[in-house]
């Protein structure tokens, strides 16, 4: 069981409140500070591993014994360049792959077996309120697809960097929105089959590190996992997951299947895409979504009942393969004014993740010793 967490200074949650969560053995980082196509320094990587593997003096002098490992990396981003196939933003495919490539050596190097990333186009994740009240005075990541469908581009930047409580958000990096215009134009034309073929280029350079390196790679699939803005997105769909699979057949090319992105989907079942993909999921991320009328949706609870995901039936479907990869709960509701106090990343609280957690933890101890 994994937590994600922002680094010293870049996260409301410290690493001694994650430790007070049963269950923790991983903390999921990054570098977060390194662009796309930049080369991670060695002495960068290590010092981030020590402080996550480390324990503060305030701690070790109450006694505090528990420690994390820091195996799973979110994420090391895809230089555009890769995706397009060509050169932009000043970097070309070739240089950028280079720079992966050396980074991936050095995390493995390091100890890190897993490395989530993504392969989508200009922007990253896509919400249209980062704070939206639910009926039990909580509040939630929401899309809704009207507003989508007539906001433009620039308008939904303007709206993300007004309400990020002043933290960036991954995949909204003001280095990379700053980039927005040309990107868009570079984008003119590019069609699904472009991407897929863009994809097996990068996947072929860098895969075989990878296995030198004893490095997983997990792509995060779209999300929401259907194309915006007219960009083509690639690993939006069961059939597109299974494509990018077969770009490469290395078991070091897998999956960090986040369930809440895939589910975004209303007509995409969860707990069939673990059961099918199980052997080349290293990493996932389990959360619950509601979904309403006209294509909208809001994070809820993790508790299944709670919204359209079946999170029981996928810890169910990972205890019955005795899986052995990585997990951890996603974006979390902003919990007992934590939104106006702590002010935390928006989906990024402390105590909706911990509860998660907890609950997942409790599916997969039921379902794993029943008998």
């Amino acid at each position: 069981m994994g937590f994600r967490w922002y680094g010293e200074g870049n996260d409301t949650v410290t690493l001694d409140h994650v430790r007070q969560i049963p269950g923790v053995e991983t903390i999921v980082w990054s570098l977060h500070h390194k662009q796309a196509g930049e080369v991670w320094e060695q002495a960068e990587i290590d010092a981030e591993i020590a402080k996550i593997t480390g324990m503060s003096d305030e701690a070790r002098a109450k006694g505090v014994t528990k420690t994390f490992d820091a195996e799973v990396v979110e994420s090391v981003n895809v230089h555009e360049s890769i995706k397009l196939g060509r050169t932009v933003l000043g970097l070309s495919r070739d240089e950028a792959i280079e720079n992966y490539i050396t980074t991936i050596r050095r995390l493995g190097q390091s100890g890190v077996k897993v490395v989530c990333y993504n392969f989508m186009p200009v922007f990253d994740w896509l919400r249209t309120d980062l704070w939206h009240p639910l009926p039990d005075g909580s509040t939630a990541l929401f899309y809704e697809k009207a507003v989508v469908d007539k906001m433009s581009p620039e308008s939904l930047i303007a709206d993300m960097e007004a309400n990020t409580h002043g933290l960036t958000l991954p995949g909204w990096e003001p280095e990379r929105l700053a980039s927005f215009h040309e990107l868009n134009a570079a984008y003119e034309g590019v069609t699904h089959d472009d991407m897929y073929a863009n994809y097996k280029y990068f996947l072929d350079a860098v895969i075989p590190t990878c296995e030198e390196v004893d490095v997983k790679l997990g792509v995060h699939p779209d999300d929401p996992p259907f194309d915006v803005f007219g960009w083509p997105r690639v690993v939006s769909t069961k059939e597109g997951i299974a494509r990018v699979l077969e770009l490469n057949p290395s078991p070091y090319n897998g999956l960090t299947l986040c369930l809440g992105s895939f589910s975004a989907n209303p007509e995409q079942d969860p707990v069939d895409a673990v059961r099918t993909f199980m052997d080349r999921i290293h990493f996932s991320h389990v959360r619950n979504i509601k979904h309403f009328a006209g294509g909208d949706f809001t994070e809820v609870a993790h508790r299944a009942c709670e919204g359209s995901v079946d999170t029981t039936g996928i810890m169910k479907a990972y205890a019955e393969a005795d899986y052995q990869g990585y997990i951890r709960p996603d974006h979390g509701r902003h919990l007992w004014d934590e939104n106006t106090t702590n002010k935390p990343r928006p989906g990024y609280g402390l105590y909706d993740r911990a509860l998660g957690i907890q609950y997942l933890l409790g599916a997969w101890d039921a379902y794993r010793y029943q008998g």
